[in-house]
């Protein structure tokens, strides 16, 4: 009885702080527009959408000591992009004979005792010179954990009649994995009968912009919501919005007021290094094509699948919810919008899933500027989020990969001045998402 009384109090307690929490953030307005104004006037400072100052490294940058590089490598077809991403490349970018991507210095051995030709090679900290920008004096405008659960809580605060927040699940070092929902009756974790649809970001620390794209479209569908349009949407489906899947990766990355080009979850694995990919941790075809078992690899795909409490928050989620039906996930970077299989090179098996994927994809290229392909048409990985949610769960996923379109162009650093356009035209596509939410194959319909 003593035990009960103490959890009742403990729990009451949790609740009202809560409950004070989103009291607090219904006194913070974040408009679309106001967030968007706060990206393109750099002299706006406002301590909503600013990091605390941070310390200054003795170092010139926080690379310094990194046993990572950049190295370009022959290789012309997708079989031979895939045998390099299972030894560790982590591929950034494609061309018509040569490859480049992040290695370790273990990698790079191997590659060369394997005979692969290293057309060069550059330490990831000299490399990363050329994108260095202070987090968050340049690049205040992304939205960090605490920023964005700050955003979430208003949002739902000024929106309690259709919108909840909770949390799907822990990462690895405690953070709660935030979930916005969109819902007219239904809350928090509760079922639904109407047509789902999700969207993700953050998979992979590093790319911050994965961040801005779904929570932006979660202040924008709000603050729409009286739209004809909108309206319907909200009226009649169940939509899910999870900024930051990797909150930890993402926390670490910009630590220390410089970008570590960090990729994976912070996993302390027994030998030392840290981390796991995410994107390779999903039980389907685990471990096989394009997945990495080397633990210093940035694709390493982890002891055994879904052995990441992330991954396993978004396992749970999925299979929970059988009302799903579409699902982006949110990368960064090569402007590609991209649909299973990825873990092998043939294309999905059921040809009336396959045209929708295709009628879909292309749809949502031309929506925003990007190319639309086949995942496994630029290397094969296995172990992937969308190809799980469609081979385990039937849902029609994408992966969109964000911009900008090059490394040359800003990679995964690209700067504030490129969220504007990519916000709106991802915003485009997210929008027809959910237009064919209700019943995907009515887009092959004549």
């Amino acid at each position: 009885m003593k035990l009960f009384l103490t959890l009742f109090f403990f729990l009451a307690s949790f609740s009202s702080l809560y409950a004070n929490d989103m009291e607090k953030a219904a006194e913070k307005s974040f408009s679309f527009k106001q967030l968007l104004k706060s990206i393109s006037d750099p002299d706006i400072k406002d301590i909503s959408f600013s990091l605390p100052e941070l310390p200054k490294s003795n170092e010139n940058f926080v690379l310094n000591g990194d046993e990572r590089y950049f190295i370009t490598v022959l290789a012309s077809t997708r079989e031979e992009r895939t045998k390099l991403m299972k030894l560790g490349l982590d591929i950034q970018e494609i061309y018509d004979t040569k490859v480049s991507g992040i290695a370790h210095a273990k990698t790079v051995t191997l590659l060369s005792e394997k005979g692969y030709v290293i057309l060069s090679k550059m330490a990831l900290s000299e490399y990363a010179q050329n994108f260095l920008k202070d987090f968050p004096v340049n690049d205040s405008a992304y939205h960090n954990y605490d920023e964005m659960i700050q955003v979430l809580q208003s949002i739902t605060a000024q929106n309690r009649d259709i919108a909840s927040l909770y949390s799907i699940g822990k990462s690895v070092e405690g953070r709660d994995i935030w979930t916005l929902r969109i819902n007219t009756n239904a809350k928090g974790d509760k079922k639904s009968d109407k047509p789902g649809a999700v969207f993700i970001g953050a998979h992979h620390a590093r790319e911050h912009l994965s961040v801005e794209v779904p929570l932006l479209h979660a202040v924008w569908l709000l603050e729409n919501r009286n739209k004809p349009e909108i309206k319907q949407y909200i009226e009649s489906l169940d939509i899910y919005i999870i900024p930051m899947l990797n909150p930890d990766g993402a926390e670490y990355d910009i630590s220390t007021g410089k970008y570590k080009w960090h990729r994976k979850n912070m996993r302390k694995n027994p030998d030392g290094n840290i981390g796991v990919d995410l994107n390779r941790n999903y039980d389907f075809r685990w471990g096989g094509a394009g997945a990495s078992h080397h633990t210093y690899s940035d694709t390493y795909c982890g002891p055994k699948a879904f052995s990441e409490p992330e991954a396993m928050a978004a396992k749970k989620f999925f299979e929970s919810r059988n009302n799903l039906k579409t699902y982006i996930s949110y990368h960064s970077y090569a402007e590609l919008i991209l649909y299973p299989w990825g873990g092998i090179y043939e294309p999905v098996e059921n040809e009336k899933d396959r045209k929708v994927f295709m009628v879909m994809a292309k749809k949502m290229a031309t929506l925003t500027g990007y190319r639309d392909k086949q995942s496994s048409d630029l290397y094969a990985a296995t172990g992937d989020a969308t190809d799980w949610t469609y081979g385990n769960r039937g849902v029609f996923s994408f992966t969109i990969e964000l911009s900008p379109s090059s490394g040359w162009r800003g990679g995964f650093y690209p700067g504030t001045s490129i969220i504007e356009k990519t916000v709106k035209d991802n915003i485009a596509a997210a929008n027809y998402l959910l237009s064919v939410t209700d019943n995907p194959y009515k887009v092959i319909v004549r």
